[in-house]
């Protein structure tokens, strides 16, 4: 019924969901690309409900106090310290191989500003826990979220990333001027 409420509210926008394929793994990172805008984040919010998937989501860990930080974690949010090093993929390749069923949802810009190269965590952590990843595009340009099949990292990691990047690559965001 969510799902229903969701691309109803989307469609108010104008904007439509499309999948390219039917069944989704038990197992996945989606990385999200263009981000440029506060703007993405309810439109992904919305996205996962018409997916009708249990998507938790990493944020920077700021957006979790007081008084946001409830209602992020509530939405699914994780809190990631951008301030210290620590093994954050490790860390999210364990969840993964102790569950039977998860996703996270990752902007591998890792910021909204302009970018010429993805961060490679999401890959690191596909590639550590052996998990499809689902290319996501937030087109602003024809008010569309494309997900791709999933994709499958191999032994080339500089071939997967060209790939990966050209898909991204051009995609206009809310603020076109800071897309991938």
């Amino acid at each position: 019924m969510f799902g229903k409420i969701s691309a109803f509210i989307l469609g108010l926008f104008g904007w439509k969901v499309e999948i390219a394929f039917e069944k989704f793994p038990k197992k996945y990172i989606i990385a999200v690309v263009p981000h440029t805008s506060a703007w993405d984040f309810p439109i992904g919010i919305l996205t996962r409900s018409i997916m009708q998937q249990k998507i938790k989501y990493v944020a920077k860990a700021s957006l979790f106090k007081f008084p946001l930080g409830g209602i992020m974690k509530v939405m699914g949010g994780v809190p990631v310290d951008r301030s210290k090093r620590n093994n954050f993929v490790d860390g999210v390749v364990d969840i993964f191989n102790e569950r039977e069923q998860f996703a996270v949802c990752i902007a591998p810009e890792g910021t909204r500003t302009k970018v010429d190269k993805l961060k490679t965590g999401f890959y690191y952590m596909a590639k550590g826990a052996n998990i499809p990843i689902l290319l996501c595009r937030f087109d602003y340009s024809t008010r569309r979220v494309e997900i791709a099949k999933p994709f499958y990292t191999t032994d080339d990691m500089d071939a997967d990333m060209e790939y990966i990047e050209n898909h991204f690559r051009g995609v206009p965001g809310r603020y076109p001027e800071y897309s991938f």
